[in-house]
């Protein structure tokens, strides 16, 4: 019997629409103008119905039995050998988690898009993955950056999706099961079969609060499926989290570039720091829709109005065929051609920390 904490007793029906605030005007759907004000908190825990089905969330079509087979006869999947080579010269740098306190905005890549961010005072990791391996794909080519033994206490995690790269069973289990964890609707149900006890699914544009933190689900240009027939049955985002000093840090998930980032920019001005996927581009007649390269990844924190940009998804899983030290170059050229302080591109290496003073 699936386990329910005591503040996970209610149960609302929704559309898939966020529900309005008290006094503010109903928006028509998640696909709502980005002046909407802020939607108020919704109760943590709280259990709700969604649609069968988020395909209507796609912002490009899912590829078709001709791109299946340009794919596979192309066979680009993976770089070559020289593409490979540079694999020894990942930046892999572990070191001790920083000292925080509840006013200190600190991150830790532990690889792909797993990071431990210190937040208002809470521990929050990002998409979890601590596995050698992830289901169809070569075993990761650098370590985790940060042992699970040299956690704190994790105080909550947020979900983007659930691909494999991002929502990883084993790590999960290594959890107790009365973390709070925050994922996309529909996907509270894979959470609850698992006991997991304390779970918020939100909706995009929808939020909840622990110990005075926010945590905003907001749109990404991707898609969902974990097994052959649960095709965009749960859905995919990014998440804002917001101190109670107005901090704030954008989780982006995995995502394409599109018109997004400046809604979400507008919707949470003053983003201090944005954590970016660069990685997982090539081919990109195939990619381009699903994973932001090193220049859109550019563009998109210039879009977000972000303060600080900090790139991820690369140089963890072989998932395309870019060289695997082609990220971190072009994305460091790209963000000089845009006239950025250098200081302001925390591109950390894996088991890197970088402190917001």
């Amino acid at each position: 019997m699936t386990q329910q904490s005591e503040s996970a007793t209610t149960t609302t029906t929704t559309t898939g629409a966020p529900e309005r605030e008290s006094g503010a005007p109903a928006a028509a759907s998640p696909l709502a103008s980005p002046v909407t004000p802020l939607a108020d908190p919704r109760p943590p825990g709280e259990r709700r119905v969604w649609p069968r089905t988020f395909h209507d969330r796609l912002t490009a079509p899912l590829p078709g039995l001709k791109a299946l087979a340009r794919f596979a006869r192309e066979g680009s999947v993976r770089p070559g050998r020289a593409g490979l080579a540079d694999i020894p010269r990942l930046p892999f740098e572990p070191g001790p988690l920083p000292d925080v306190d509840a006013r200190t905005l600190a991150v830790t890549w532990a690889g792909h898009a797993s990071w431990v961010v210190r937040v208002g005072g809470l521990t929050v990791l990002t998409d979890p993955v601590w596995s050698r391996r992830i289901l169809g794909t070569p075993a990761r080519i650098t370590p985790v950056g940060v042992p699970w033994e040299a956690l704190p206490t994790v105080d909550a995690v947020v979900i983007s999706h659930n691909h494999y790269d991002h929502l990883d069973a084993p790590t999960l289990r290594r959890l107790p099961r009365d973390t709070p964890v925050f994922v996309p609707a529909g996907l509270g149900r894979w959470f609850h079969r698992r006991s997991f006890t304390r779970v918020t699914e939100l909706d995009w544009w929808e939020a909840a609060e622990l110990s005075g933190v926010r945590f905003d689900f907001v749109p990404a240009h991707h898609w969902s499926k974990r097994t052959l027939t649960d095709t965009c049955r749960s859905l995919w985002g990014g998440w804002v989290l917001t101190a109670p000093d107005g901090r704030r840090v954008y989780f982006a998930g995995d995502t394409g570039y599109g018109h997004w980032f400046s809604r979400i920019g507008q919707r949470h001005p003053g983003i201090d720091l944005a954590l970016l996927p660069i990685g997982a581009y090539d081919p990109r007649w195939w990619l381009k829709d699903v994973h932001c390269d090193p220049e859109e990844a550019v563009r998109a924190a210039r879009d977000l109005g972000a303060r600080r940009m900090a790139p991820m998804h690369w140089g963890t899983f072989v998932l395309s065929a870019e060289p695997v030290l082609e990220p971190l170059t072009r994305v460091r050229a790209a963000w000089e051609r845009a006239g950025r302080d250098r200081a302001d591109l925390w591109d950390l290496p894996v088991g890197g920390s970088r402190v917001l003073e």
